[in-house]
Protein backbone atom coordinates (compact mmCIF):
# COMPACT_ATOMS: atom_id res chain seq x y z
CA UNK A 1 0.00 0.00 0.00
CA UNK A 2 1.39 3.42 -0.98
CA UNK A 3 1.20 6.47 1.31
CA UNK A 4 1.34 10.01 -0.09
CA UNK A 5 2.29 13.20 1.79
CA UNK A 6 -0.42 15.83 2.00
CA UNK A 7 1.93 18.42 0.57
CA UNK A 8 1.89 16.60 -2.77
CA UNK A 9 -0.80 18.06 -4.99
CA UNK A 10 -0.34 15.52 -7.80
CA UNK A 11 0.28 11.77 -7.97
CA UNK A 12 2.82 10.90 -10.70
CA UNK A 13 2.17 8.25 -13.35
CA UNK A 14 5.18 6.25 -12.10
CA UNK A 15 3.67 6.11 -8.61
CA UNK A 16 0.37 4.87 -9.98
CA UNK A 17 2.06 2.19 -12.07
CA UNK A 18 4.29 0.99 -9.21
CA UNK A 19 1.86 -1.72 -8.23
CA UNK A 20 1.64 -5.43 -9.07
CA UNK A 21 -0.20 -6.19 -12.30
CA UNK A 22 -3.92 -6.96 -12.19
CA UNK A 23 -5.57 -9.43 -14.59
CA UNK A 24 -9.26 -8.90 -15.13
CA UNK A 25 -9.76 -11.11 -18.21
CA UNK A 26 -8.12 -12.64 -21.28
CA UNK A 27 -9.23 -13.96 -24.66
CA UNK A 28 -9.41 -16.41 -26.23
CA UNK A 29 -9.75 -18.96 -23.47
CA UNK A 30 -8.55 -21.73 -25.79
CA UNK A 31 -6.07 -21.41 -28.71
CA UNK A 32 -3.28 -23.35 -30.44
CA UNK A 33 0.49 -22.83 -30.31
CA UNK A 34 1.36 -19.62 -32.11
CA UNK A 35 -1.91 -17.88 -31.31
CA UNK A 36 -2.08 -14.41 -29.75
CA UNK A 37 -3.81 -14.03 -26.39
CA UNK A 38 -5.05 -10.57 -25.32
CA UNK A 39 -4.84 -9.88 -21.58
CA UNK A 40 -6.86 -7.05 -20.00
CA UNK A 41 -6.28 -5.56 -16.56
CA UNK A 42 -4.37 -2.82 -14.73
CA UNK A 43 -0.70 -1.79 -14.35
CA UNK A 44 0.41 -3.77 -17.41
CA UNK A 45 2.89 -1.27 -18.92
CA UNK A 46 5.85 -2.42 -16.86
CA UNK A 47 5.23 -6.18 -17.07
CA UNK A 48 8.57 -7.91 -17.67
CA UNK A 49 7.62 -11.62 -17.82
CA UNK A 50 4.61 -13.70 -18.71
CA UNK A 51 3.77 -17.39 -18.17
CA UNK A 52 1.02 -19.82 -19.09
CA UNK A 53 1.22 -22.50 -16.46
CA UNK A 54 4.96 -23.01 -15.87
CA UNK A 55 5.99 -22.13 -19.43
CA UNK A 56 7.39 -18.69 -20.18
CA UNK A 57 5.70 -17.12 -23.21
CA UNK A 58 6.46 -14.16 -25.47
CA UNK A 59 5.15 -10.67 -24.70
CA UNK A 60 4.25 -9.53 -28.20
CA UNK A 61 2.88 -6.07 -27.54
CA UNK A 62 2.05 -3.74 -24.65
CA UNK A 63 -0.94 -1.88 -26.02
CA UNK A 64 -1.56 0.24 -22.94
CA UNK A 65 -1.47 0.14 -19.18
CA UNK A 66 -4.68 -1.88 -19.45
CA UNK A 67 -3.89 -4.37 -22.23
CA UNK A 68 -1.05 -6.49 -23.56
CA UNK A 69 -0.68 -9.41 -25.97
CA UNK A 70 1.04 -12.78 -25.46
CA UNK A 71 2.01 -15.50 -27.94
CA UNK A 72 1.41 -19.16 -27.09
CA UNK A 73 4.66 -21.07 -27.49
CA UNK A 74 5.46 -24.74 -27.91
CA UNK A 75 5.29 -26.60 -24.60
CA UNK A 76 2.22 -24.83 -23.29
CA UNK A 77 -0.65 -27.18 -22.35
CA UNK A 78 -2.95 -25.40 -19.87
CA UNK A 79 -2.76 -23.25 -16.75
CA UNK A 80 -3.25 -19.80 -15.32
CA UNK A 81 -1.75 -16.76 -17.01
CA UNK A 82 0.84 -15.14 -14.75
CA UNK A 83 2.28 -11.64 -15.23
CA UNK A 84 5.35 -10.27 -13.44
CA UNK A 85 6.53 -6.70 -12.88
CA UNK A 86 9.07 -5.22 -10.43
CA UNK A 87 6.36 -4.87 -7.76
CA UNK A 88 5.14 -8.45 -7.85
CA UNK A 89 3.29 -11.12 -9.82
CA UNK A 90 -0.37 -11.95 -10.41
CA UNK A 91 -2.10 -15.01 -11.86
CA UNK A 92 -5.48 -15.20 -13.57
CA UNK A 93 -8.38 -16.81 -11.73
CA UNK A 94 -9.21 -18.97 -14.74
CA UNK A 95 -7.01 -21.23 -16.82
CA UNK A 96 -6.00 -20.99 -20.43
CA UNK A 97 -6.26 -24.24 -22.42
CA UNK A 98 -3.98 -24.89 -25.37
CA UNK A 99 -5.62 -26.53 -28.36
CA UNK A 100 -3.26 -28.62 -30.40
CA UNK A 101 -3.97 -27.97 -34.04
CA UNK A 102 -2.76 -30.38 -36.71
CA UNK A 103 -0.91 -28.56 -39.53
CA UNK A 104 -2.30 -29.30 -42.97
CA UNK A 105 -0.82 -28.59 -46.41
CA UNK A 106 -3.06 -27.39 -49.22
CA UNK A 107 -2.01 -29.76 -51.98
CA UNK A 108 -3.62 -27.69 -54.73
CA UNK A 109 -1.31 -24.75 -53.97
CA UNK A 110 1.87 -26.82 -53.75
CA UNK A 111 4.36 -26.13 -56.53
CA UNK A 112 5.09 -29.12 -58.77
CA UNK A 113 8.89 -29.03 -58.64
CA UNK A 114 11.72 -27.35 -56.78
CA UNK A 115 15.51 -27.51 -56.89
CA UNK A 116 17.24 -29.12 -53.95
CA UNK A 117 18.67 -26.37 -51.77
CA UNK A 118 16.20 -23.72 -52.98
CA UNK A 119 13.50 -22.12 -50.86
CA UNK A 120 9.93 -23.44 -51.21
CA UNK A 121 6.61 -21.87 -50.19
CA UNK A 122 4.08 -24.22 -48.56
CA UNK A 123 0.50 -23.02 -48.06
CA UNK A 124 -2.06 -24.55 -45.72
CA UNK A 125 -3.77 -24.19 -42.38
CA UNK A 126 -2.57 -24.30 -38.79
CA UNK A 127 1.01 -24.18 -40.11
CA UNK A 128 2.22 -22.21 -37.11
CA UNK A 129 1.76 -25.38 -35.06
CA UNK A 130 4.33 -27.23 -37.17
CA UNK A 131 7.55 -27.80 -35.24
CA UNK A 132 9.47 -29.22 -38.24
CA UNK A 133 9.06 -30.01 -41.94
CA UNK A 134 10.42 -33.19 -43.53
CA UNK A 135 11.09 -34.31 -47.11
CA UNK A 136 11.08 -38.09 -47.53
CA UNK A 137 12.13 -39.60 -50.85
CA UNK A 138 9.60 -42.04 -52.32
CA UNK A 139 10.76 -45.56 -51.48
CA UNK A 140 12.42 -44.41 -48.26
CA UNK A 141 11.05 -44.29 -44.73
CA UNK A 142 13.43 -41.79 -43.13
CA UNK A 143 13.03 -38.16 -44.13
CA UNK A 144 15.36 -35.15 -44.04
CA UNK A 145 14.46 -32.07 -42.05
CA UNK A 146 14.14 -28.81 -43.97
CA UNK A 147 15.28 -25.50 -42.52
CA UNK A 148 12.30 -23.26 -41.77
CA UNK A 149 12.97 -19.76 -43.12
CA UNK A 150 9.67 -18.06 -42.16
CA UNK A 151 6.30 -19.28 -40.96
CA UNK A 152 2.77 -18.12 -40.24
CA UNK A 153 -0.53 -19.86 -39.68
CA UNK A 154 -1.22 -20.10 -43.44
CA UNK A 155 2.24 -20.12 -45.05
CA UNK A 156 5.64 -21.57 -44.32
CA UNK A 157 8.87 -21.14 -46.30
CA UNK A 158 11.52 -23.86 -46.08
CA UNK A 159 14.90 -24.62 -47.64
CA UNK A 160 14.60 -27.93 -49.47
CA UNK A 161 16.98 -30.48 -47.90
CA UNK A 162 18.87 -33.34 -49.47
CA UNK A 163 16.70 -36.21 -50.70
CA UNK A 164 17.81 -39.51 -52.21
CA UNK A 165 15.33 -39.51 -55.13
CA UNK A 166 13.63 -36.94 -57.33
CA UNK A 167 10.16 -37.46 -55.83
CA UNK A 168 9.63 -36.63 -52.18
CA UNK A 169 6.71 -36.55 -49.73
CA UNK A 170 6.32 -33.57 -47.38
CA UNK A 171 5.32 -34.19 -43.78
CA UNK A 172 5.30 -32.10 -40.63
CA UNK A 173 5.75 -32.68 -36.93
CA UNK A 174 3.67 -30.98 -34.25
CA UNK A 175 2.95 -31.19 -30.51
CA UNK A 176 -0.24 -33.06 -29.66
CA UNK A 177 -0.33 -32.08 -26.01
CA UNK A 178 1.89 -34.85 -24.69
CA UNK A 179 4.29 -35.95 -27.43
CA UNK A 180 5.67 -35.03 -30.82
CA UNK A 181 3.35 -36.27 -33.56
CA UNK A 182 3.69 -36.45 -37.34
CA UNK A 183 1.34 -35.98 -40.25
CA UNK A 184 0.92 -39.33 -42.04
CA UNK A 185 3.52 -40.17 -44.70
CA UNK A 186 1.21 -42.35 -46.79
CA UNK A 187 -1.14 -39.48 -47.63
CA UNK A 188 1.47 -36.71 -47.68
CA UNK A 189 1.64 -34.45 -50.77
CA UNK A 190 4.56 -35.01 -53.14
CA UNK A 191 6.89 -32.68 -54.98
CA UNK A 192 9.46 -33.26 -57.69
CA UNK A 193 12.91 -32.34 -56.36
CA UNK A 194 15.38 -31.42 -59.07
CA UNK A 195 18.69 -33.06 -58.26
CA UNK A 196 21.60 -31.74 -60.30
CA UNK A 197 23.85 -34.76 -59.95
CA UNK A 198 27.50 -34.04 -60.92
CA UNK A 199 28.75 -36.01 -63.91
CA UNK A 200 32.24 -36.24 -65.35
CA UNK A 201 33.44 -36.39 -68.92
CA UNK A 202 35.69 -39.30 -69.83
CA UNK A 203 39.14 -38.99 -68.26
CA UNK A 204 42.31 -40.95 -67.66
CA UNK A 205 44.26 -40.64 -64.43
CA UNK A 206 47.91 -41.61 -64.30
CA UNK A 207 50.40 -41.54 -61.48
CA UNK A 208 50.21 -38.07 -59.95
CA UNK A 209 52.71 -36.45 -57.63
CA UNK A 210 51.76 -34.75 -54.40
CA UNK A 211 51.28 -31.04 -55.05
CA UNK A 212 50.24 -31.50 -58.67
CA UNK A 213 46.79 -30.43 -59.87
CA UNK A 214 44.24 -32.39 -61.88
CA UNK A 215 41.53 -30.75 -64.00
CA UNK A 216 38.31 -32.66 -64.78
CA UNK A 217 35.35 -31.47 -66.85
CA UNK A 218 31.68 -32.35 -66.78
CA UNK A 219 28.30 -31.01 -65.62
CA UNK A 220 27.15 -29.59 -62.28
CA UNK A 221 30.64 -29.95 -60.85
CA UNK A 222 30.02 -26.93 -58.64
CA UNK A 223 27.85 -29.26 -56.52
CA UNK A 224 30.93 -31.24 -55.51
CA UNK A 225 31.57 -30.73 -51.78
CA UNK A 226 34.98 -32.38 -51.51
CA UNK A 227 37.37 -34.79 -53.18
CA UNK A 228 39.15 -37.33 -51.01
CA UNK A 229 42.50 -38.79 -52.05
CA UNK A 230 42.53 -41.84 -49.81
CA UNK A 231 42.01 -40.41 -46.32
CA UNK A 232 43.08 -36.88 -47.22
CA UNK A 233 40.93 -34.05 -48.55
CA UNK A 234 42.20 -32.32 -51.68
CA UNK A 235 42.14 -28.51 -52.03
CA UNK A 236 39.82 -27.75 -54.93
CA UNK A 237 38.45 -24.97 -57.11
CA UNK A 238 35.10 -25.68 -58.73
CA UNK A 239 33.04 -24.30 -61.58
CA UNK A 240 29.83 -25.70 -63.12
CA UNK A 241 31.73 -27.43 -65.95
CA UNK A 242 35.25 -27.75 -64.53
CA UNK A 243 36.84 -28.74 -61.25
CA UNK A 244 40.51 -28.46 -60.33
CA UNK A 245 41.94 -30.25 -57.33
CA UNK A 246 45.46 -30.60 -55.95
CA UNK A 247 46.89 -33.82 -54.56
CA UNK A 248 47.35 -33.13 -50.81
CA UNK A 249 50.56 -33.92 -48.97
CA UNK A 250 48.82 -36.13 -46.41
CA UNK A 251 51.27 -38.55 -44.85
CA UNK A 252 51.88 -40.71 -47.91
CA UNK A 253 55.13 -42.64 -47.90
CA UNK A 254 57.84 -41.76 -50.40
CA UNK A 255 57.26 -43.46 -53.72
CA UNK A 256 53.91 -44.78 -54.97
CA UNK A 257 50.75 -45.38 -52.91
CA UNK A 258 47.50 -46.73 -54.40
CA UNK A 259 44.34 -45.19 -52.94
CA UNK A 260 40.67 -44.60 -53.75
CA UNK A 261 39.85 -41.26 -55.34
CA UNK A 262 36.30 -40.23 -54.46
CA UNK A 263 34.15 -37.13 -55.02
CA UNK A 264 31.38 -36.25 -52.54
CA UNK A 265 28.35 -34.08 -53.32
CA UNK A 266 24.94 -33.06 -51.97
CA UNK A 267 26.30 -32.08 -48.54
CA UNK A 268 28.51 -35.19 -48.55
CA UNK A 269 25.47 -37.48 -48.65
CA UNK A 270 26.43 -39.08 -51.99
CA UNK A 271 29.69 -39.89 -53.71
CA UNK A 272 31.28 -40.95 -56.97
CA UNK A 273 34.37 -43.16 -57.11
CA UNK A 274 36.64 -41.52 -59.66
CA UNK A 275 39.24 -44.28 -59.32
CA UNK A 276 39.59 -47.22 -56.99
CA UNK A 277 43.29 -47.57 -57.85
CA UNK A 278 44.61 -44.04 -58.05
CA UNK A 279 48.40 -43.84 -57.70
CA UNK A 280 49.78 -41.03 -55.55
CA UNK A 281 53.46 -40.39 -56.07
CA UNK A 282 55.60 -38.78 -53.41
CA UNK A 283 58.92 -37.81 -54.96
CA UNK A 284 62.03 -38.87 -53.08
CA UNK A 285 63.22 -35.32 -53.66
CA UNK A 286 61.54 -31.96 -53.18
CA UNK A 287 60.88 -30.35 -56.53
CA UNK A 288 59.85 -26.73 -57.06
CA UNK A 289 59.04 -25.71 -60.62
CA UNK A 290 59.12 -22.28 -62.31
CA UNK A 291 60.04 -20.25 -59.22
CA UNK A 292 60.42 -16.52 -59.84
CA UNK A 293 62.50 -14.12 -57.77
CA UNK A 294 63.76 -10.58 -58.31
CA UNK A 295 67.11 -8.89 -57.91
CA UNK A 296 67.33 -5.75 -55.80
CA UNK A 297 66.45 -2.86 -58.15
CA UNK A 298 64.06 -0.31 -56.65
CA UNK A 299 61.52 0.11 -59.45
CA UNK A 300 57.75 -0.09 -59.67
CA UNK A 301 57.90 -3.30 -61.72
CA UNK A 302 59.89 -5.12 -59.03
CA UNK A 303 57.62 -7.38 -56.97
CA UNK A 304 60.07 -7.33 -54.01
CA UNK A 305 60.19 -11.10 -53.68
CA UNK A 306 63.87 -12.03 -53.68
CA UNK A 307 64.56 -14.87 -51.24
CA UNK A 308 63.78 -18.53 -52.02
CA UNK A 309 63.96 -21.46 -49.63
CA UNK A 310 64.37 -24.86 -51.30
CA UNK A 311 63.23 -26.44 -48.04
CA UNK A 312 59.76 -24.84 -47.95
CA UNK A 313 59.41 -24.06 -51.64
CA UNK A 314 58.39 -20.49 -50.79
CA UNK A 315 59.69 -17.37 -52.50
CA UNK A 316 59.64 -14.93 -49.56
CA UNK A 317 58.72 -11.29 -49.79
CA UNK A 318 61.60 -9.00 -48.89
CA UNK A 319 59.47 -7.51 -46.11
CA UNK A 320 59.43 -10.90 -44.37
CA UNK A 321 63.20 -11.40 -44.31
CA UNK A 322 63.83 -9.65 -40.99
CA UNK A 323 61.20 -11.27 -38.78
CA UNK A 324 60.02 -14.40 -40.61
CA UNK A 325 62.84 -15.78 -42.75
CA UNK A 326 66.06 -14.93 -40.90
CA UNK A 327 65.53 -13.31 -37.48
CA UNK A 328 68.75 -14.96 -36.25
CA UNK A 329 70.82 -12.74 -38.55
CA UNK A 330 69.14 -9.66 -37.12
CA UNK A 331 69.67 -10.86 -33.55
CA UNK A 332 73.45 -11.02 -33.98
CA UNK A 333 73.66 -7.85 -36.07
CA UNK A 334 76.75 -8.96 -38.00
CA UNK A 335 78.80 -10.09 -35.01
CA UNK A 336 78.61 -13.68 -36.27
CA UNK A 337 80.43 -12.95 -39.53
CA UNK A 338 84.15 -13.64 -39.94
CA UNK A 339 84.56 -13.71 -43.72
CA UNK A 340 82.69 -14.74 -46.85
CA UNK A 341 80.53 -17.80 -46.10
CA UNK A 342 82.43 -18.36 -42.84
CA UNK A 343 80.74 -17.20 -39.61
CA UNK A 344 82.72 -17.00 -36.40
CA UNK A 345 82.59 -20.38 -34.64
CA UNK A 346 80.35 -20.56 -31.61
CA UNK A 347 78.57 -17.23 -32.04
CA UNK A 348 75.45 -18.71 -33.62
CA UNK A 349 74.28 -21.79 -31.72
CA UNK A 350 73.29 -24.96 -33.55
CA UNK A 351 69.72 -24.46 -32.35
CA UNK A 352 69.62 -20.95 -33.81
CA UNK A 353 71.22 -22.02 -37.06
CA UNK A 354 68.85 -24.94 -37.55
CA UNK A 355 65.83 -22.73 -36.88
CA UNK A 356 66.47 -20.78 -40.09
CA UNK A 357 65.44 -22.33 -43.39
CA UNK A 358 68.16 -22.53 -46.04
CA UNK A 359 67.60 -19.89 -48.73
CA UNK A 360 69.43 -18.14 -51.54
CA UNK A 361 68.99 -15.10 -53.77
CA UNK A 362 70.25 -13.36 -56.92
CA UNK A 363 71.74 -9.89 -56.94
CA UNK A 364 73.19 -7.49 -59.50
CA UNK A 365 76.91 -6.76 -59.25
CA UNK A 366 79.43 -4.79 -61.25
CA UNK A 367 80.34 -5.95 -64.72
CA UNK A 368 76.76 -6.08 -66.03
CA UNK A 369 76.10 -9.46 -64.43
CA UNK A 370 73.92 -11.18 -61.85
CA UNK A 371 75.21 -13.40 -59.06
CA UNK A 372 73.65 -16.32 -57.22
CA UNK A 373 74.37 -15.91 -53.51
CA UNK A 374 74.59 -17.81 -50.25
CA UNK A 375 73.11 -15.65 -47.42
CA UNK A 376 76.37 -15.95 -45.45
CA UNK A 377 78.57 -15.07 -48.43
CA UNK A 378 78.59 -11.31 -47.91
CA UNK A 379 77.73 -8.80 -45.23
CA UNK A 380 76.97 -6.06 -47.76
CA UNK A 381 74.43 -7.73 -50.07
CA UNK A 382 71.27 -7.78 -47.97
CA UNK A 383 71.21 -4.07 -47.30
CA UNK A 384 70.94 -3.48 -51.05
CA UNK A 385 67.53 -5.19 -51.12
CA UNK A 386 64.43 -3.11 -50.34
CA UNK A 387 60.92 -3.95 -49.17
CA UNK A 388 58.98 -1.58 -51.44
CA UNK A 389 59.19 1.08 -54.13
CA UNK A 390 58.11 4.47 -52.70
CA UNK A 391 60.04 6.67 -55.09
CA UNK A 392 63.43 6.76 -53.41
CA UNK A 393 63.06 4.76 -50.19
CA UNK A 394 64.96 5.75 -47.08
CA UNK A 395 67.27 3.39 -45.23
CA UNK A 396 64.25 2.22 -43.23
CA UNK A 397 63.04 0.44 -46.38
CA UNK A 398 66.16 -1.69 -46.61
CA UNK A 399 65.66 -5.40 -45.84
CA UNK A 400 67.64 -5.26 -42.51
CA UNK A 401 65.77 -2.11 -41.53
CA UNK A 402 68.76 0.14 -42.03
CA UNK A 403 72.05 0.63 -43.90
CA UNK A 404 73.59 -2.24 -41.93
CA UNK A 405 76.31 -4.71 -42.92
CA UNK A 406 74.59 -7.94 -41.86
CA UNK A 407 75.13 -11.37 -43.45
CA UNK A 408 72.39 -13.98 -43.57
CA UNK A 409 72.54 -17.14 -41.46
CA UNK A 410 72.47 -20.22 -43.78
CA UNK A 411 75.74 -21.33 -45.41
CA UNK A 412 75.36 -22.54 -49.01
CA UNK A 413 77.85 -23.35 -51.73
CA UNK A 414 77.25 -23.43 -55.51
CA UNK A 415 79.06 -25.37 -58.23
CA UNK A 416 78.11 -24.50 -61.82
CA UNK A 417 77.80 -27.67 -63.91
CA UNK A 418 79.17 -27.30 -67.43
CA UNK A 419 77.15 -29.29 -69.99
CA UNK A 420 80.27 -29.47 -72.19
CA UNK A 421 82.53 -30.62 -69.40
CA UNK A 422 85.13 -33.29 -70.21
CA UNK A 423 83.96 -35.03 -67.03
CA UNK A 424 81.30 -37.62 -67.96
CA UNK A 425 79.82 -37.40 -64.46
CA UNK A 426 79.28 -33.66 -64.81
CA UNK A 427 77.87 -33.63 -68.36
CA UNK A 428 75.64 -36.64 -67.63
CA UNK A 429 74.15 -34.99 -64.55
CA UNK A 430 73.35 -31.85 -66.56
CA UNK A 431 71.62 -33.98 -69.23
CA UNK A 432 69.49 -35.69 -66.56
CA UNK A 433 68.46 -32.36 -65.07
CA UNK A 434 67.47 -30.93 -68.46
CA UNK A 435 65.51 -34.10 -69.22
CA UNK A 436 63.67 -33.94 -65.88
CA UNK A 437 65.10 -37.27 -64.75
CA UNK A 438 66.10 -36.32 -61.19
CA UNK A 439 63.80 -38.33 -58.91
CA UNK A 440 66.06 -38.69 -55.89
CA UNK A 441 69.06 -37.12 -54.20
CA UNK A 442 70.60 -39.51 -51.71
CA UNK A 443 73.85 -41.04 -50.56
CA UNK A 444 73.80 -43.73 -53.28
CA UNK A 445 73.16 -41.43 -56.26
CA UNK A 446 75.23 -38.52 -54.90
CA UNK A 447 78.08 -40.01 -52.86
CA UNK A 448 80.38 -37.49 -51.19
CA UNK A 449 84.08 -38.29 -51.21
CA UNK A 450 85.64 -35.97 -48.64
CA UNK A 451 89.20 -36.97 -49.47
CA UNK A 452 88.73 -36.55 -53.22
CA UNK A 453 86.57 -33.45 -52.72
CA UNK A 454 83.89 -34.76 -55.05
CA UNK A 455 80.11 -35.21 -55.11
CA UNK A 456 78.79 -37.94 -57.43
CA UNK A 457 82.24 -38.03 -59.02
CA UNK A 458 82.20 -34.27 -59.75
CA UNK A 459 84.99 -32.15 -58.33
CA UNK A 460 83.70 -29.38 -56.09
CA UNK A 461 86.96 -27.60 -55.33
CA UNK A 462 85.49 -24.58 -57.15
CA UNK A 463 82.31 -24.55 -55.04
CA UNK A 464 81.68 -21.00 -53.90
CA UNK A 465 79.26 -18.92 -51.90
CA UNK A 466 78.48 -16.85 -54.98
CA UNK A 467 78.96 -17.22 -58.74
CA UNK A 468 78.63 -14.39 -61.27
CA UNK A 469 76.50 -14.96 -64.33
CA UNK A 470 79.37 -14.44 -66.78
CA UNK A 471 80.46 -17.90 -65.61
CA UNK A 472 77.10 -19.56 -66.35
CA UNK A 473 75.30 -17.37 -68.89
CA UNK A 474 76.39 -16.09 -72.31
CA UNK A 475 74.37 -12.89 -71.87
CA UNK A 476 77.23 -10.48 -71.51
CA UNK A 477 76.78 -6.98 -72.89
CA UNK A 478 79.02 -3.97 -72.72
CA UNK A 479 75.90 -1.81 -72.85
CA UNK A 480 73.14 -2.25 -70.25
CA UNK A 481 69.76 -2.83 -71.83
CA UNK A 482 66.50 -4.56 -70.98
CA UNK A 483 66.26 -8.04 -72.43
CA UNK A 484 63.10 -9.87 -71.27
CA UNK A 485 62.49 -13.59 -71.76
CA UNK A 486 66.14 -14.57 -72.20
CA UNK A 487 66.28 -18.37 -72.30
CA UNK A 488 69.14 -20.40 -70.90
CA UNK A 489 69.91 -23.69 -69.16
CA UNK A 490 72.23 -23.03 -66.23
CA UNK A 491 72.50 -25.94 -63.78
CA UNK A 492 74.06 -25.67 -60.30
CA UNK A 493 74.94 -28.28 -57.73
CA UNK A 494 74.12 -26.81 -54.30
CA UNK A 495 75.48 -27.77 -50.88
CA UNK A 496 73.84 -26.64 -47.66
CA UNK A 497 76.32 -26.83 -44.78
CA UNK A 498 75.99 -27.46 -41.08
CA UNK A 499 76.63 -24.60 -38.68
CA UNK A 500 80.20 -23.26 -39.22
CA UNK A 501 80.78 -26.18 -41.57
CA UNK A 502 82.03 -24.52 -44.78
CA UNK A 503 85.71 -24.78 -45.60
CA UNK A 504 87.34 -23.27 -48.67
CA UNK A 505 90.09 -25.83 -48.36
CA UNK A 506 87.65 -28.71 -48.51
CA UNK A 507 84.05 -27.80 -49.46
CA UNK A 508 83.06 -31.51 -49.28
CA UNK A 509 83.14 -31.39 -45.47
CA UNK A 510 80.06 -31.03 -43.26
CA UNK A 511 77.44 -30.97 -46.00
CA UNK A 512 73.94 -31.25 -44.54
CA UNK A 513 71.83 -31.42 -47.70
CA UNK A 514 72.31 -31.29 -51.46
CA UNK A 515 70.26 -29.64 -54.16
CA UNK A 516 70.18 -28.77 -57.83
CA UNK A 517 69.10 -25.44 -59.32
CA UNK A 518 68.13 -25.10 -62.99
CA UNK A 519 67.92 -21.45 -64.12
CA UNK A 520 65.99 -21.42 -67.38
CA UNK A 521 64.92 -17.82 -67.98
CA UNK A 522 65.94 -14.30 -67.04
CA UNK A 523 64.12 -11.05 -67.70
CA UNK A 524 67.15 -8.82 -67.74
CA UNK A 525 66.09 -5.42 -66.40
CA UNK A 526 68.22 -2.32 -65.98
CA UNK A 527 67.99 -0.46 -62.72
CA UNK A 528 68.74 3.26 -62.84
CA UNK A 529 71.22 2.81 -65.76
CA UNK A 530 73.76 1.33 -63.36
CA UNK A 531 73.16 -2.44 -63.19
CA UNK A 532 70.78 -5.28 -63.87
CA UNK A 533 69.13 -5.03 -60.46
CA UNK A 534 65.65 -4.96 -61.98
CA UNK A 535 65.99 -8.50 -63.36
CA UNK A 536 63.56 -11.35 -62.72
CA UNK A 537 65.00 -14.87 -62.60
CA UNK A 538 62.97 -18.03 -63.27
CA UNK A 539 64.31 -21.37 -62.12
CA UNK A 540 63.40 -24.84 -60.89
CA UNK A 541 64.92 -26.55 -57.90
CA UNK A 542 65.47 -30.11 -56.65
CA UNK A 543 66.23 -30.50 -52.95
CA UNK A 544 67.23 -33.44 -50.77
CA UNK A 545 64.38 -34.33 -48.38
CA UNK A 546 66.51 -35.72 -45.53
CA UNK A 547 69.82 -34.74 -44.00
CA UNK A 548 72.83 -36.41 -45.59
CA UNK A 549 73.79 -39.61 -43.78
CA UNK A 550 77.52 -40.21 -44.12
CA UNK A 551 77.15 -43.62 -42.49
CA UNK A 552 75.43 -44.84 -45.65
CA UNK A 553 78.49 -44.19 -47.82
Amino acid sequence: MLLFFAACDNISVDEVESMPPVISSFEPQTAPVGAIVKVMGEHLNNVTEAYIGDVKVDIVEKVSDKRLSLRVVSGVTSGSITLVNPMGRTSSSTSFNCSFAVPEITKEKLQSEVEMGDEMLISGSQLSSATAVFFTAVGHETGHEASIVTSSNTEIVVKVPYVEESTARITMSYFDGSNEAFTPLVSAPTVTVIRYVPSFDAFTLGRTAVGKSIVLTGEYLNNIDKIMVGDFEAPLFKEPSKITFTIPAGDFADGETTVTLKAYYFDNNESIILSDSFVVYVPFVRYWESVRTWAQGRTETNEYVSFFSPESGIAYENAKWKEVLDPVAMAHNGAQWASANTPKPGVVSDEEYNSVLPYFFFSAVSGNVLQINSPANSNSQLKNFFISFEGTPSNDYRVPGGNNTIPGTPILGFRYLNPESSSPAESTLVSKVLAGQIENINEVLFPIDVDAKTIAGISITSMSGGIKSDKWCDHQTAELKDDPGYKLDAVFLVAYYSNNGYSKDNPALNIRRLGIIHVNSIDWGVYSTSNYGNSKITFSCYWQKYDYDYSKL
